[in-house]
């Protein structure tokens, strides 16, 4: 199989079209045509999943985070990031990164985490609109109306029905509102004396978005609840740590894999009785809980985004059965390394 070929497979399912502007995703080392047989999933692009990618005979790395988000002049070898790339050509592997866009798919790296603590996703937290469209009705002589209707689907149109009329044909077609000009161009360069309305759709969310909502399938308090999460995830030197009632009663709540304080006022409105995210700063969490929030439960970074990995395998498993050997890496790359709690005797505030 080649690479060109697992690339397909990926970008159907994490559309680099759907990352934030400011991410840097896709194939960042390797040659798309050459063969690959074995593919390491992992969180981080780290000197260690780098290593256990060439112990393990890979010839792809897929990443969720990017190696390079910031722009760079170079990746010389003394460099750490240029170091990996180095090691990845010398060794024959190539790396592929999905972010943002990762976290936007439908699944993606929030329903995966909803996934492993056990809830069913009723939808986005945060959900994209769909993308703007417009809608085209015009009448034109039936001898012409194929031709018209034609210039309109090339131009970027769908029809809607079927052509209606008998002197006259009504058509009408979906726009894309990005399309619009070129569309309405078509059409008057197909037949320049055709009148024609133009309607905006209400812009309504999609399907898609940032975080989910999810529910458990019967109530439980915040403390067992924030015990749910940690014997779902992988163990770091943070845990879980939960802020709320302890007793509350948990079962509709949101999830957002990585660093999720920037949707705490989406939470607040989307009538959850719990959030699950990671890198919840001291303020913004005592603020939220302050004002009535629901609870939070915080884990690690790394740890949010950890069960992705095995979605993503997944997908290339059923894309390509056995012809490419997909492992899940292993490594634990949250950079914690030690966590001690105070010895001292009643400890201080």
């Amino acid at each position: 199989m080649k690479l060109a070929d697992v690339i397909a497979v990926l970008e159907s399912a994490y559309p680099p079209k759907t990352a934030e502007k400011w991410d840097a995703v896709g194939l960042v080392c390797g040659d798309p045509q050459e063969e690959v047989s074995r593919v390491l999933v992992c969180v981080d692009p780290t000197s260690s999943t780098v290593d256990e990618a060439v112990e393990r005979g890979a010839q792809l790395v897929l990443a969720h985070h990017p190696l390079l988000l910031k722009g760079v002049n170079g990746v010389p070898a003394d460099d750490p990031k240029g170091a990996l790339v180095h090691k990845l050509i010398r060794n024959g592997a190539a790396l592929y990164c999905a972010h943002t866009n990762a976290d936007a798919a439908l699944p993606g790296v929030s329903d995966a985490l909803a996934k492993a603590i056990g809830l069913t996703v009723t939808g986005p937290l945060d959900a994209a609109p769909h993308a703007a469209m417009d809608v085209l009705t015009t009448y034109a002589p039936a001898s012409d109306s194929e031709q018209v209707l034609k210039a309109l689907t090339e131009a970027g149109a769908s029809a809607v029905g079927e052509l209606t009329g008998h002197e006259e044909t009504r058509i009408e077609v979906v726009v894309p509102r990005a399309r619009r000009n070129a569309v309405i161009s078509a059409l008057r360069n197909a037949h320049e004396e055709l009148a024609f309305t133009l309607h905006e759709t209400v812009d309504l969310p999609g399907a898609t978005g940032s975080g989910r909502i999810g529910e458990l399938a019967e109530p439980e308090p915040l403390r067992a609840f924030a015990q749910r999460v940690a014997d779902a995830l992988p163990v770091t030197v943070q845990g879980v740590r939960a802020a709320g009632d302890p007793e509350r009663l948990i079962k509709r709540v949101a999830v957002c894999g990585g660093a999720g304080d920037s949707f705490l006022s989406t939470v607040k409105r989307a009538g959850v009785d719990a959030y699950v995210t990671a890198d919840l700063r001291h303020h913004p969490a005592s603020e939220h809980i302050e004002s009535g929030g629901p609870a939070l439960v915080d884990v690690a970074h790394w740890a949010s985004e950890w069960p992705w990995c095995e979605q993503a395998a997944e997908i290339l498993r059923e894309a390509f059965g056995g012809r490419v050997d997909v492992l899940v890496s292993t490594r634990r790359t949250d950079p914690w390394t030690v966590g001690v709690t105070s010895t001292a005797a009643g400890g201080h505030a």
